[in-house]
């Protein structure tokens, strides 16, 4: 049985790589052009116009919208006060609101998600810790333990320097580690940039919500 899940938002394709490993044909949809996605089909649009056109032709729907706001990074910025970031978690959410299948919204610690779900690289043996939020409708989904970390994130802070058995994929210099270094600790062998890995999370966290996902799309088609 073939089934389809749409990714919206999608960027290189780290979520449609998970998603791939758990048996589902992947479209990704993304504003940008994104020449190494990973997924079996991109289309270059507006993600929320394409998903009103098209959702109901797919198995299930994820979404990673922009909620820059909400970064850490950001949020010590006062600039994100005054309306310069978008957030289009509630539009999304309105959106898969009107749909029938299984729905994953996906997006970093502090953002207005429903916690039904709490990923980190710890959790799978990764070289970096990347928390992230799935607000989770139309399926179960079962929360692993949040193994204790093994240390620090390796760079520097405030002119000391830290070592640690995470790199952070974010930002340049401070020993936050080479674009190979990152591209190992996340498994996206196939990104080519600082950007697309600095927007994507690791395809193990959606690896393991496509396989129980597809165990119970499969349950009830039989």
């Amino acid at each position: 049985m073939s089934l389809n899940i749409l990714d919206l938002f999608s960027a290189a394709g780290g979520a449609a790589r998970g998603y791939q490993n758990a048996g589902f044909h992947v479209t990704g949809v993304d504003i940008n052009p994104q020449p190494n996605y990973a997924g079996d089909t991109f289309i270059q649009g507006d993600a929320l116009e394409y998903l009103a056109a098209h959702g109901h032709e797919y198995d299930a729907v994820h979404g990673s919208p922009p909620c820059q706001a909400s970064c850490t990074l950001i949020k010590g910025n006062q600039k994100a006060t005054a309306g310069n970031h978008i957030n289009l978690i509630p539009a999304t959410r309105a959106a898969f609101a009107k749909l029938t299948v299984p729905t994953i919204i996906e997006n970093v610690q502090g953002s207005d998600l429903r916690r039904d779900l709490t990923l980190c690289g710890e959790m799978f043996g990764l070289g970096v810790i990347r928390h992230r939020y799935f607000e989770v409708t139309g399926f179960e989904v079962t929360q692993p333990t949040h193994r204790k970390h093994r240390g620090r994130v390796r760079g520097w802070r405030h002119g000391t320097y830290y070592d640690g058995p995470y790199v952070a994929p974010y930002g340049k210099g401070g020993g936050k580690g080479t674009l190979d270094e990152w591209r190992e600790a996340m498994e996206v062998p196939w990104m080519e940039t600082h950007q697309e890995i600095t927007e994507c999370i690791p395809p193990k966290f959606t690896e393991l919500i496509g396989r129980q996902l597809m165990a119970q799309l499969v349950g009830v088609a039989e």
